[in-house]
Formats: C-alpha cells, structure tokens, sequence
C-alpha cells in the first residue's frame, strides 16, 4: 500500500473539530504519509443523509469516490464514521452493478466524473497498524504519552472489511498504538465500540446523552486518565457534551478527551503548548 492517500478529513475536523485537522497534517508528516486534498469532496453523509435519501448518499460518496480515483490514490481518513460509511457504501456499489451504472449516470451528467470502483478507503489507525507497522510510530516518539487511556473506537468502522486486520468483535489496534507510545491502555469492557448516538443528538438528546454518560462513566470506572477516540464527531460529543450528560444523568463525566490525531501529534513533538494544557488538565481534573 502506497503512503501516499487522497485526504479526506471527515465531517467536523475543519469546523467544529479543528483540532483534529490542525494535528494531522504533521502527525502524517512525522509518520512519512502524504497526504493530497480531495478537492471538492463532500461530507459522508455520516449516516444522516442515508435516513432520508438513502440514494443521495450513496451517490455524493459516489462522487467521493471518483475523486479519488481521478487521482490515481486510495482515501485515507482520520474519522471512524466517515470511513464506516464510505467503506458501506463503496461495498454497495462494488456488489450492485445496476447501483453503479445508475449511481455512474448520474455523476456523468452531473459533474462529469465516473467510479470503476477500484479505490478503497482506510483509515489512519489502520494504515499506521497495518502498513507502516508500530516500529515506525515508536521510532517516531519524542513525549511519551505518560497516561492511563481508554481507547474509543464507536461502532462504524467494527465492520468486516472496514477495519483492516483488527478484529471485528474485539479490536486492540488502539490500545497497541498507545502502548508503543509510551500510554498504559486500560482494560474496559464493551462500551469501547458502542454508539454515542451521534445521528439522533437533535431528535432524541436524552438518550444520547446517556449514552454519553455510560461511555465516558465506564472509562472512569477502568482508571483513565483521557479517552482518545480514532473519531471526529465521537470525540466532539465525548467532549463537548460531557457536562450536560453528568447534569442529565448523574453520572461522573468530567474527563479530558481527545482524538488519535492529537495523541500521535502530542507523542511525536508537536504542538508541546497543548500536551502542557493536557497534563494541566489531567493533574487538577475532578467531579
């Protein structure tokens, strides 16, 4: 597999999550990956798009991916759901000759563009796991990520064929990775590939909010210190909602998350300003 990929950053990491964008570029850079914009690719759809016209989705990531393609590279994302539903809908597409053909007509009407289907779609974790191998993250280390965290994956990309040769039911990637970075990985249960309910934050808040609490409680319970999640609007409900799920709920919420970006990037000398505020928060944190 080349380390060189079609960039696309998910959903929120160049709005309300920039953080994310801000730390990947030189992350990928420390690890040897180059990445090239994506120009004028859209939003996944994040699975939203689907509950109403699940035919527009397909389409735009259609699109997406024949970007892609006309650049000759395979997509690489550092958001679990953008890879979820990029890697759902590239498969529908790949078994559906009549989906391709109609989905293809489109685009050639459209925006003159046409998907063969060739590309395929990965993301960060499993690129850096699968073929760069945790050799290279470690060789790469100057801040040993000193912390007990609880990895968070979410469910998107538990799926066979989107997560690289991680297991499915039971994955470890993550908690490889942080190991070889220096971090102590807690052991915590099922809560790591669960929902935080991102699609139904302004239709059922309630329930996401619990979802939230369960999460980020069960984390608490296992002894982290942060959780790093490997996606973009996961992290950002983690994090920025956290205080209104402890008020809703009851439960303890209050703890640092971040995302695998930030963590490689803090790991391998950048941004030193931010791991400061992150030790910062970690050492005074309380409920």
């Amino acid at each position: 597999m080349p380390t060189k990929f079609a960039y696309h950053p998910g959903n929120v990491a160049h709005s309300s999550a920039t953080e994310v964008s801000q730390t990947m570029e030189p992350a990928c850079r420390s690890l040897g990956i180059e990445l090239v914009p994506m120009n004028g690719a859209t939003s996944c759809g994040a699975g939203i798009i689907r509950q109403a016209n699940d035919i527009l989705q397909v389409t735009l990531n259609a699109r997406n991916f024949a970007i892609a393609e006309s650049m000759g590279l395979d997509i690489i994302t550092p958001c679990a759901t953008t890879a979820g539903n990029l890697h759902e809908d590239l498969t529908r597409l790949k078994q559906d000759p009549l989906l391709l053909a109609k989905t293809n007509d489109v685009l050639g009407r459209t925006c003159g563009l046409s998907l063969a289907g060739e590309v395929s779609v990965h993301h960060l974790l499993h690129v850096i796991v699968d073929e760069l191998g945790l050799e290279k993250a470690e060789s790469k280390l100057r801040n040993p990520m000193k912390f007990k965290i609880a990895g968070f994956y979410g469910p998107n990309i538990q799926q066979e064929g989107a997560c690289g040769g991680d297991d499915v039911f039971d994955p470890n990637y993550l908690e490889l990775l942080v190991k070889s970075l220096g971090g102590n990985p807690v052991s915590w249960g099922s809560s790591r590939t669960n929902s935080v309910g991102v699609p139904g934050l302004f239709s059922e808040e309630t329930t996401v909010l619990k979802q939230v609490a369960s999460v980020i409680s069960e984390a608490k319970s296992a002894g982290a210190d942060m959780i790093v999640s490997v996606c973009t609007l996961s992290h950002t409900i983690l994090d920025v909602y956290q205080g209104k799920a402890r008020r809703s709920t009851g439960l303890s919420t209050n703890i640092p998350v971040i995302h695998l970006t930030e963590l490689l990037a803090f790991a391998f000398g950048h941004y030193n300003n931010r791991l400061a505020q992150l030790k910062t928060r970690v050492a005074v944190i309380g409920d």
